[in-house]
């Protein structure tokens, strides 16, 4: 085909010329008045059928080029006088537009399957599609009209599966998308309901295009990439771009996303199955392109409502989840380091947006850790530590590695603290707590028990990093106790907060001194041995046994 319009495109564009002339002929003389309507349907109909047999005569007679020239533009009369009676002036009905159509491409389909004249079919085509272009009718016979772009579409839709005519599946798809903006345009239909025309169309159109693209992939070998890949995705950016014009302060966009979602999900588990359970490009990239729109509705799903952050942060930090897994299960890194830099995303998000949040009680009821917000928190920490265990990539060094194994657990330690230090002050506003405690001492207390939390996992686990972390919330805790907590009035309660910081402390240097005390064992039993000032000595001994994972 590409060589035959290399030869011959002069005469397809003279052929072009003479189409569109002949269209603005019949809209000149409508607006001139100067022959009736029926006068033109009359003309159209023996014009176009003079054309056909002349041209088909002529391919008879091994005259392929000239004979399908003239031909097509026989077919774009009629289709263009179908449209005039049937669209433009409505002098006949649906039915017998539809009967008219339906003959008329069935006829050029078959003539053409079974002697590929396929220049005349695209003559044909862009006539048919030009034709409610150019004459715009006055009234909204909208039904007519997609009723004759559905016949157009079906019949060359087939003919373009059935002999490999990939032009037809571009062309019908323009068009069609073209003829539509031009309905919404040019007529400005009603779109003040959920369920309008408008909407109605753009639905049929989205759809048939979505069937017609995976039957025309499923047909040509079971291969879904290449042309029809391309168009789908520029069908479901159309769509979608009508539905932000259409719906607009109607329905929230999350809606339609959601539902092209679930359409693009179920034909990418479709294409997987036809194709042989391969995970192609297009089958992955129709995948991806679902759970994008769900994620994108998900998003958008409770906007101006106060929940909306903790909507976000279940949505992102899913995704998280799911890319974690699917990098572990498919040891790829690209998708570890994407989990990665959504979950920091997210985190900054959340901390940002916390203090505001409702606190997603179960049936007007307040459970401290058992609530929405506290499992966003422990969502978010639980990452953090997978991040820490799991971390590995294969450009980056040993030294690389223990950075960032020990900045997601860090991490990870402050996502808790943040946990610890909400809840704590939602359960003393909830159950009026504050009555006969004081929160700043609860607080002070609980991120002490913490700090000594830290240093038993250290000693447990033979990791120092643990007991660096530990010390600074100690540290920071001792400022807090003794420079803001005892300020003020003197009171019972400060004295046993003292108390329970001593023990803490006490505690705590017991730990350190079983800690550096407990002897070494020989490496004949116990493995391999590390230096002293190493904080990681599980990760390395994990690392030397091929496991290749640093610890928080």
């Amino acid at each position: 085909m590409q060589e035959l319009f290399k030869k011959h495109w002069t005469s397809l564009l003279g052929a072009l010329f003479v189409i569109f002339s002949i269209l603005y002929l019949f809209k000149y003389t409508l607006d001139q008045g100067w022959i009736t309507n029926s006068m033109k349907t009359v003309a159209g109909l023996l014009s176009g059928v003079g054309l056909g047999l002349v041209g088909f005569k002529l391919i008879l007679k091994q005259r392929f080029l000239i004979g399908e020239i003239i031909s097509g533009l026989g077919g774009a009369i009629l289709y263009a006088t179908f449209a005039f009676s049937g669209i433009y002036f409505a002098l006949w009905d649906s039915i017998t537009v539809f009967i008219a159509m339906l003959a008329l491409t069935i006829g050029l389909t078959v003539l053409s399957y079974l002697f590929d004249l396929r220049i005349l079919m695209n003559l044909a085509l862009l006539g048919s599609l030009a034709a409610p272009l150019f004459l715009r009718p006055e009234q909204d016979q909208t039904f007519s009209l997609f009723l004759y772009l559905l016949v157009l579409n079906s019949g060359y839709f087939w003919l373009s599966i059935r002999k490999h005519w990939s032009e037809f599946r571009l062309l019908a798809f323009v068009g069609t998308w073209l003829t539509y903006a031009v309905y919404v345009l040019h007529f400005d239909p009603a779109m003040d309901t959920l369920w309008s025309m408008p909407v109605r169309y753009a639905s049929a159109t989205f759809f048939f295009y979505v069937l017609g693209f995976l039957i025309s992939s499923w047909k040509v070998n079971a291969r879904f990439d290449g042309l029809n890949l391309y168009l789908g995705f520029v069908n479901a950016v159309l769509f979608g771009s009508w539905c932000v014009v259409l719906l607009g302060g109607i329905l929230e966009m999350a809606y339609p996303l959601a539902v092209m979602g679930l359409v693009y999900l179920l034909l990418a588990w479709t294409a997987y199955g036809i194709s042989g359970r391969q995970a192609t490009f297009a089958v992955s990239f129709k995948a991806i392109g679902g759970v994008l729109l769900l994620l994108l509705a998900f998003s958008e799903m409770g906007k101006g409502l106060a929940i909306k952050p903790l909507i976000s942060v279940y949505v992102w930090g899913g995704l998280a989840v799911l890319l974690m897994a699917g990098a572990k299960r498919f040891r790829m890194e690209g998708l570890q380091l994407v989990s990665m830099v959504i979950w920091v995303g997210v985190t900054s998000y959340w901390f940002n947006t916390t203090w505001e949040v409702p606190r997603g009680e179960w049936f007007g009821v307040y459970l401290p850790f058992l609530n929405g917000a506290a499992f966003a928190w422990i969502l978010l920490a639980a990452l953090g530590f997978w991040y820490s265990l799991s971390v590995s990539f294969a450009a980056l060094k040993e030294d690389g590695r223990r950075f960032l194994s020990c900045l997601f657990a860090v991490a990870g330690h402050l996502i808790v603290g943040g946990l610890l230090t909400l809840q704590i002050g939602n359960m003393f506003t909830e159950y009026d707590l504050g009555s006969f405690w004081i929160l700043n001492l609860t607080l002070s207390v609980t991120w002490g028990v913490y700090a000594l939390l830290l240093f038993l996992w250290g000693a447990y686990s033979n990791q120092r990093l643990f007991r660096y972390f530990g010390s600074v919330v100690l540290i920071l805790v001792s400022v807090k106790v003794l420079f803001f907590d005892l300020s003020g009035g003197d009171s019972i309660y400060k004295v046993l907060m003292l108390l329970i910081m001593a023990v803490i402390s006490f505690t705590i240097s017991y730990i350190n001194y079983r800690w550096k005390t407990v002897p070494a064992a020989p490496s004949s039993s116990s493995g391999p041995e590390y230096p002293d000032d190493d904080p990681f000595p599980l990760a390395a001994e994990r690392r030397a046994a091929g496991k290749d994972a640093a610890v928080e």
